[in-house]
């Protein structure tokens, strides 16, 4: 099926708004001026830990619907609410990539995944979940990834990069997590510009969403609630998304919503979320 729309969504764990907004992060920042920077609110009802944020990204249906309620999976409904790459693939055809490199329930079995059933092609890799196991496994997946999005047939792929958490958890939002944000920021640089060398780049219309599932306590943590915790973002540019409009009241099921739409697309599935619409 030739398509000249593509999507890369880039998931970046844990990454607390306000220190995009303080933070030099150049490459994070190109998108930003390309298109925007909104807020997530974590809707009422879905714990704000990965599990729940990231099903409700990737199935842009709520936790009522895939029932992903935990970082164990058990009792998930992703069968009927499945994440957008499968839904790529296996209704439409499309060659669709998933990329992880810390945390094996998105690719795996493992804790009753995965979340991504059924993508066309998986890089997967698992060091271990320390900050310095995660940056490992983020700059594995960050190499493959440049590769494959540079030289081969892609039409939609999601790449997660796990180490901002990481480093949240075990060390709070001090200097350990700027830097990390830091390096992960380096990583989307690279993969943009993995985009930006595809021979046939002149010719195809790519759109760009980066997200994150949740923030963090100064101390490190979340899953409590709090305004800081329940806070997260999405920043996005492409076809029809007008840069330096503003883009209110996102939610996280919006994500799926606009892959497709990006696309020009219309599956056969419940969905939750609507393509992301400017504020007029």
């Amino acid at each position: 099926m030739a398509n000249s729309s593509h999507v890369l969504v880039i998931g970046i764990d844990g990454t607390r708004l306000d220190f995009l907004e303080t933070e030099p992060t150049p490459h994070i920042e190109r998108v930003i001026g390309e298109g925007f920077l909104a807020p997530v609110r974590i809707e009422d009802g879905t714990p704000d830990v990965s599990g729940p944020c990231w099903a409700t990204v990737v199935t842009g249906t709520t936790v009522e619907r895939h029932n992903v309620r935990a970082n164990d999976f058990e009792g998930h409904r992703l069968a009927e609410h499945p994440d957008f790459l499968t839904v790529l693939s296996r209704e439409f055809g499309l060659r669709t990539y998933l990329a992880v490199g810390a945390w094996p329930p998105l690719a795996t079995i493992e804790a009753h995944g995965p979340l991504f059933a059924r993508p066309s092609r998986v890089t997967f890799v698992d060091y271990g979940q320390s900050p310095r196991e995660c940056d490992r496994g983020d700059e594995t997946v960050t190499r493959d990834a440049e590769r494959i999005l540079a030289g081969e047939e892609v039409d939609a792929a999601f790449v997660y990069l796990g180490v901002v958490d990481s480093t949240g958890h075990d060390h709070g939002c001090g200097d350990l997590y700027r830097t990390a944000l830091h390096r992960t920021d380096a990583r989307v640089g690279r993969l943009l510009a993995a985009v930006a060398a595809r021979p046939n780049r002149a010719a195809e219309n790519w759109t760009f969403i980066l997200v994150t599932d949740h923030g963090h306590v100064l101390e490190g943590g979340h899953g409590a609630g709090s305004d800081v915790e329940r806070t997260a973002w999405i920043a996005a540019a492409g076809p029809g998304i007008e840069g330096g409009a503003e883009y209110g009241s996102l939610r996280h099921v919006d994500v799926a919503a606009h892959v497709y739409a990006a696309l020009g697309l219309e599956p056969r599935i419940v969905l939750d979320g609507k393509a992301f619409a400017s504020v007029v």
